[in-house]
């Protein structure tokens, strides 16, 4: 069981290595960095990783429209050479409104654009003449049955986002047995109803705006009476899990049931900036044994 987490964005780097160094005390085995207009991922997972001594970090998910895929394979090659079996490279197509609006590039057809660039990353390689890693394991973020696939010829594994456990079951059917599949489970460490669900509809909002969460979410048989005014309580219930620890130690044996290799698990604090090391500490107590 790992940590998904945006909150170091928000804390100074003398804070984040003293966080991760505790997570990997608590037995977290990894660590999940996401990009969006905050720290640049590779680079913090190099932070990261030289706080620590066993933690797997893994970007969660590298935007395959910010830099060239040269520069990607490069920067993929130097981590995993210098901590090996330790940086997993995540890449995806993140969404037109944070390439398009926010970097003011353009959002083009996602599932081209994908094969294109992980072709090009291969053929980049080639040329690549530091001293390589001995392996170098790239994951792509997936939902969908046609990405999931281009994962399953192209990559290591998927890393998946805001799904539950049939999603789960659904991608190893398509990945097959030998692929790395990672979900992400948001998780809100509080018993009382009416709180955990205001905390996860806060999350939750801001996803529903998005056509590659909404399309998967219908796929799965969600409505627009489900995705309308932020959520209804059965989609935030399969989407979020709360309650205790027991209930979220349910959760991640569902999605292990179901077929997942790990899952990494994304507290959400009622500050929506605050650092959760309590639930952190307290969810230790739930990571499986291996």
């Amino acid at each position: 069981m790992g940590v998904w987490t945006a909150q170091f964005d928000f804390q100074p780097a003398s804070v984040v290595r003293d966080s991760v160094q505790e997570l990997e005390a608590l037995g977290y085995t990894s660590v999940w960095v996401g990009e969006n207009v905050g720290r640049e991922p590779i680079s913090q997972s190099g932070i990261l990783l030289a706080a620590t001594q066993r933690t797997i970090v893994a970007t969660a998910v590298a935007n395959l429209w910010a830099r060239d895929p040269l520069s990607t394979a490069a920067a993929h090659q130097t981590l995993a050479e210098a901590y090996p079996n330790r940086f997993i490279l995540g890449l995806g197509v993140s969404h037109p409104k944070l390439v398009n609006d926010i970097r003011g590039l353009s959002y083009g057809r996602p599932l081209q654009a994908t094969r294109d660039y992980l072709a090009a990353m291969d053929s980049a390689a080639q040329h690549y003449r530091a001293v390589p890693a001995e392996e170098a394991i790239r994951m792509l973020a997936a939902l969908g049955p046609r990405m999931l696939r281009v994962a399953a010829e192209h990559t290591d594994g998927v890393h998946t986002y805001l799904v539950p456990p049939e999603h789960t079951a659904h991608a190893r059917q398509i990945l097959g047995a030998t692929k790395l599949l990672v979900p992400e489970q948001a998780v809100v460490l509080d018993s009382n109803k009416t709180r955990a669900r205001e905390i996860g509809r806060q999350h939750l909002r801001r996803y529903l705006t998005l056509p590659n969460y909404t399309n998967n979410l219908r796929r799965l048989g969600y409505t627009t009476d489900d995705l309308d005014r932020h959520g209804s309580d059965r989609l935030l219930d399969a989407l979020i899990a709360w309650g205790d620890e027991a209930a979220i130690a349910e959760r991640v044996r569902q999605h292990l049931e179901a077929g997942a290799d790990h899952v990494c698990l994304q507290v959400l604090d009622p500050d929506s900036r605050g650092l959760p090391l309590p639930q952190w500490r307290r969810l230790a107590g739930i990571i499986p044994a291996s």
